[in-house]
């Protein structure tokens, strides 16, 4: 009587080992250029979020007549940002938002609130310079004021304009809304030296 065995299927150690190298090998290619291609995909986002907002309030300074100004929340841009009719622009209340707290809202003497952006994701900078360092406004006509924000991944801590890690955003005085270009193509847009300083 012969038995017949059965063919092994199966891995040998060898094999196995391979497999894992192979694979860790992979893996270790594999992901620095995913969390680049992430943390890319976050910045993107935060800067098309920003420059809507800029765009949203100019079409509706120019649909309404008035001023519209944006302005930040908190101590800096990245705590978010509201956007509203600024209806007296008279000194102090100039670029301010100031609603009696009554209803309605957007009465005629009052400042009517648009919208109210969240804060940026943690790690993320966005910095205005001097002239639009705490508000940007856009007149009746849709003109602005020449200003520019750097907003800037940094998780690293570092302030640095790195590759790929920054955008510059520009307003010019008939307020048109663009990215700063990268001429030199470094991944860094030419006019941004620093994240805290556009």
């Amino acid at each position: 009587m012969r038995y017949s065995h059965p063919n092994n299927r199966g891995f040998t150690l060898i094999e196995l080992m391979i497999t894992l190298t192979i694979a860790g090998i992979l893996s270790a290619i594999a992901i620095p250029s995913f969390i680049s291609a992430v943390r890319n995909s976050r910045l993107t986002g935060a800067t098309n979020q920003f420059v809507a907002a800029l765009n949203y309030a100019r079409s509706e300074a120019i649909k309404r007549g008035q001023y519209v100004v944006v302005r930040k929340t908190g101590t800096n841009w990245e705590s978010g940002w509201q956007t509203f009719v600024d209806v007296d622009r008279s000194g102090s209340n100039a670029n301010v938002f100031n609603d009696d707290n009554t209803a309605p809202l957007c009465e005629a003497d009052e400042d009517c609130l648009l919208r109210v952006y969240d804060a940026l994701p943690t790690g993320f900078t966005l910095r205005g310079n001097g002239t639009v360092a705490d508000y940007i406004y856009f007149k009746a006509s849709g003109e602005s004021k020449n200003g520019s924000f750097a907003i800037c991944d940094n998780a690293d801590g570092n302030d640095t304009a790195e590759a790929g890690t920054a955008r510059l955003v520009v307003v010019t005085m008939v307020g048109r809304v663009r990215l700063g270009e990268d001429l030199d193509n470094n991944n860094i847009p030419d006019d941004l030296d620093s994240c805290s300083s556009p």
